[in-house]
Parts: C-alpha cells; sequence; structure tokens
C-alpha cells in the first residue's frame, strides 16, 4: 500500500495542497497495524488533522491543483518533522502513551523513515516545482489541561517568508465572524518540517493554514472552508 496518495496529479493550476497528517491508519507493518491505544484516541487529533484532508480536496478542485496526502498516521512517523527532530516518533501526546512506540528502535525508526516519511517526501518534492505550497492542517479546540482555542483559522508562516501568509492573514481578518491566529496556535517556524523543506528552502510562495477541527468535521463544513479559502488563496498569489 503507498505511502501517500496524489489527487488530480495534472491539474495545471499554481498551487500545490499538502496534507501532512490526512490518515489515521497505521500500516500492518508497524506492530501489526495498531499502537495499542483505542479507536477512540486514533480518532482524535493526536493521529491525524481531522477534516484537513476533505478541506484540501475540495480546494483542490475549486484551484484546479493537485493534491497530495500522506497515508499514514502522524504517530507511526510525523511528515511535518525533520528527520532528526526529537518529536519525529511520539511516545506521549496530548496525555495519552502510545505503547507501540515506547521502545521503537533506532532501526524501527529508520525502517519507517525509507517505507513511509521519504516517499512522501519525494512524491511531494516532484509536484512543487513552479507552484505554491499551501499546507492544509486541523487543530483541536482545546488540549487537555490548557485553555480553549478561540480561533476558527490559523496561519502559521516562518518569519523569512511572510509574503504569502501575512496578506493571506490580513484579508482572513478582513471578514468579521472569524477570529484568526498569526501564527497561532502554533509558531510557524520549524527547522526541518514540510513549509521548511518544500517552501522556504526553494523560495516557493508557502502558507501553513490550520482550521479548527470542530468546524470541518464533516463534508458540509470541509466544502464551506474550502469555499472560503479559494478566493483568498488565489488573490494572494495573484498580487505577488
Amino acid at each position: 500500500m503507498s505511502a501517500f496518495h496524489i489527487h488530480g496529479a495534472t491539474r495545471p493550476g499554481p498551487f500545490l495542497i499538502t496534507v501532512d497528517h490526512a490518515s489515521n491508519r497505521v500500516p500492518p507493518d508497524v506492530c501489526g497495524g495498531d499502537l495499542g491505544i483505542s479507536p477512540a484516541d486514533m480518532a482524535r487529533h493526536i493521529a491525524w488533522d481531522v477534516g484537513a484532508l476533505g478541506v484540501a480536496l475540495a480546494l483542490g478542485k475549486l484551484l484546479d491543483s493537485p493534491v497530495i496526502a500522506s497515508d499514514f498516521s502522524r504517530l507511526v512517523i510525523d511528515p511535518n518533522r525533520g528527520e532528526d527532530d526529537p518529536t519525529l516518533v511520539m511516545r506521549l501526546y496530548d496525555g495519552t502513551i502510545i505503547p507501540g512506540n515506547a521502545r521503537v528502535t533506532e532501526a524501527e525508526i529508520e525502517r519507517r523513515l525509507k517505507t513511509l516519511y521519504r516517499p512522501y517526501h519525494d512524491a511531494l518534492a516532484g509536484l512543487a516545482d513552479g507552484r505554491a505550497v499551501v499546507a492544509m492542517h486541523s487543530f483541536t479546540p482545546c488540549l487537555r489541561g490548557r485553555s480553549p482555542r478561540p480561533w476558527h483559522v490559523g496561519v502559521l508562516y516562518a518569519d523569512q517568508d511572510p509574503r504569502f501568509s501575512r496578506p493571506l492573514i490580513a484579508r482572513l481578518m478582513a471578514e468579521p465572524d472569524l477570529c484568526v491566529g498569526d501564527n497561532e496556535p502554533y509558531a510557524g517556524a520549524l527547522p526541518g518540517d514540510s513549509i521548511d523543506r518544500h517552501g522556504l528552502a526553494h523560495g516557493r510562495h508557502n502558507t501553513l493554514i490550520e482550521v479548527r477541527n470542530d468546524l470541518i468535521s464533516d463534508a458540509a463544513g470541509q466544502g464551506a472552508w474550502a469555499a472560503r479559502l479559494a478566493p483568498h488563496l488565489r488573490a494572494v498569489l495573484e498580487s505577488q
């Protein structure tokens, strides 16, 4: 089974929509397909970005641009981390211990890199040339033991290249019903992450969009957010 799926590979549009955390699948060759946590935990944000794939697929159609999506859980190995990042394979996430990763060896991490992580990034690199990279993610309304997150959507970026994200933030903030995060709920500069690797390192236009996952838990919400984001993305790129 492939480590990724490409949707609309021949679309000529100027964007590449990426979904690093599209799936909560655990491949059969990783702990027999079960990391040892409950189905309820595997359905949570700790295992994937709930709703992000649906938004990305709808965006790809609206922008006539390809979409690439991983097909393995971020708990198996996180494609939005550098290969030397200590959080590449998580042992504990938002209060949940991951038994399948508790004693993971360096050899097993290398095997997951070779079979899942690197094939995904190689395919992404093959699609990105000449395109603006839009990384689609989602975030949970509240981490355990933390304050609720008020933002409907966040736009993340690195300070060395805010040329796409800042005008996108300005356009979203002009919508009166939105609470927009400027590098919230996370900071956008993470060395070795997907945007760093495929956007910043090549001078490509880039942005990372986080939509709160309770807003995109079903097809209606996903389609509505794609329709909301698409004209802003087009307008920003045309202004560059």
